[in-house]
């Protein structure tokens, strides 16, 4: 048998919840003129139950909501993604044109003064702790990869894109979970004016280091599509980025109907 323990005998929840009420109970008392004495005790306990429980649950969401972080895309649920949720994070690294990895750093203590959260550095830290956000509604030049071969203007567009977002702080609204398990986002880039911010996608595209994306599941967000289609037009008119040369070049939704049609015929 275990040992005799010299406590006294544990609380019931029932025992706290009538003691905690007592104490509520008498400090609201004299501060109100309705007579809360006049309520059936059964009622009042009721009430504060309820109360308890329902603080206990919006404490829990508040916290998912603004303070837990989500490591990786497979933590991204699908009522996330249904609901356009913003996050926040900072880019840790551009592994391709139109895709890069977001640490997500909900809440505070990421900034001094109250800096009590840290990013990690190395690889082996951020391995399973990053996002993989794909950028909505832009489509880059193709690096070499697979054995097939890099797309004209596929280094430059990744070395303009690491240059604006490597490093930086940016918010993602989520929009869609694709085939490869990554996130589609529309990304905004904070400026130095407060609240004001620049959308990576179309930034790109205005550059001229990316085409819009009109492939299957295409989000553009608030701006959309028109927009996208303008500030590609107004790009190519001014032989900007991947159109110098003019605009007869193969586009990367091209270059990728291409390879797929050879690989089919394979086999």
């Amino acid at each position: 048998m275990p040992p005799i323990s010299n406590s006294p005998p544990e609380r019931s929840w029932l025992d706290t919840a009538k003691s905690t009420y007592t104490v509520v109970y008498n400090a609201v008392e004299p501060a109100v003129s309705y007579p809360l004495s006049v309520l059936p005790y059964e009622v009042k306990l009721g009430v504060l139950v309820l109360g308890t429980v329902g603080a206990t649950l919006a404490t829990g969401k508040m916290y998912k909501r603004f303070i837990k972080r989500i490591p990786n895309a497979d933590a991204v649920s699908p009522e996330e993604v249904a609901k356009r949720r913003w996050i926040k994070g900072v880019v840790t690294s551009v592994g391709d044109a139109d895709n890069f990895r977001l640490y997500h750093t909900p809440g505070i203590g990421w900034r001094w003064p109250l800096k009590f959260r840290f990013i990690p550095k190395t690889t082996k830290e951020l391995k399973d702790q990053t996002i993989h956000i794909r950028m909505a509604g832009a489509d880059a030049p193709e690096a070499a990869h697979f054995g097939k071969e890099a797309q004209p203007y596929a280094a430059e567009a990744l070395a303009w894109l690491r240059g604006y977002v490597l490093e930086k702080r940016i918010w993602c609204q989520m929009v869609h979970k694709d085939q490869y398990g990554r996130i589609v986002a529309v990304p905004m880039l904070p400026t130095i004016i407060p609240f004001r911010y620049r959308n990576v996608s179309l930034e790109m595209i205005r550059a001229g280091w990316a085409t819009v994306y009109e492939q299957s599941n295409a989000v553009y967000g608030k701006e959309g599509k028109a927009r996208y289609l303008a500030i590609e037009a107004t790009a190519k008119s001014a032989r900007r980025g991947m159109w110098e040369k003019g605009v007869d070049g193969e586009t990367p939704a091209a270059y990728k109907k291409r390879h797929a049609a050879a690989t089919a015929s394979k086999g």
